[in-house]
């Protein structure tokens, strides 16, 4: 695992966003692992701004995205496939085509999860995977548990994800209260992660990634056994690391 540790958010999203353009430059027809949430938000502002200078074509990458609520449908103000498509997608020219998510409304939970997995497959894996991190560790939706979860699969959301999800939403009782997401198996199959972090509410979490120990109630704790992550992140989320003068990571400022 590598620890880019910058000095703030801005800094954190153009590394990001570099990490990103490297990717799809080297390979123009890579499949992407795409997140949502605020924390990615800055690193897609880097990427419209380097379509609109001409300097990085979309056009032939693939994207699967982590998660999106049960319940809500793609035209939903709140749904994740409305939040890609206002702050990514449609300022870049990626194919309809080749965006893909899991779909939040469904009869058959067991069906559209084996589909998904199998659509990821058909494309020939995820070559990189952008990941945030929640306050209580969860990746994608995978929640603290007692086991993890492999495949794609359907999740009753932890009060605390419940919680910070809230400022979405005109008022807390809107908030799904289930969600599909990628599983901790289909995370890892993918060939390199990005995982971002910043300030100092996820330093808690961030630290939990350089223990040593792998605890599916830190579901964030199974990338130490990836061979290639990245672990972007501010000073505030940091400073934890810091802080336990973790010597085995490599830091970049």
């Amino acid at each position: 695992m590598q620890l880019i540790v910058t000095e703030d958010y801005r800094e954190m999203s153009q590394k990001a966003a570099q990490i990103v353009a490297d990717q799809i430059r080297n390979k123009p027809d890579a499949v992407i692992g795409f997140a949502t949430g605020s924390t990615p938000l800055g690193l897609y502002a880097e990427l419209i701004g380097m379509y609109d200078r001409g300097e990085l074509d979309f056009s032939r990458i693939t994207t699967f995205n982590l998660d999106e609520y049960v319940g809500l449908s793609r035209e939903h103000p709140q749904s994740y496939y409305r939040f890609m498509w206002e702050n990514l997608f449609s300022k870049i020219n990626v194919q309809n085509e080749r965006i893909h998510f899991p779909p939040g409304i469904f009869t058959d939970a067991e069906a559209v999860c084996s589909r998904y997995e199998e659509e990821i497959a058909e494309a020939g894996g995820i070559d990189l995977q952008i990941l945030g991190i929640g306050t209580n560790g969860h990746i994608g939706f995978n929640e603290p548990d007692e086991t993890y979860t492999l495949a794609t699969h359907v999740v009753e959301l932890a009060e605390e994800t419940i919680e910070a999800n809230a400022r979405f939403f005109h008022d807390k009782a809107e908030v799904p209260r289930r969600a599909i997401t990628m599983g901790v198996k289909s995370i890892m199959n993918a060939r390199s992660i990005l995982l971002l972090a910043n300030g100092k509410s996820k330093a808690e979490a961030v630290s939990h990634i350089c223990t040593g120990v792998v605890d599916p109630k830190v579901p964030a704790s199974i990338l130490q056994l990836h061979p290639h992550v990245t672990l972007l992140v501010d000073r505030e989320a940091a400073r934890l690391i810091e802080m336990k003068g973790e010597a085995a990571w490599s830091h970049s400022r």
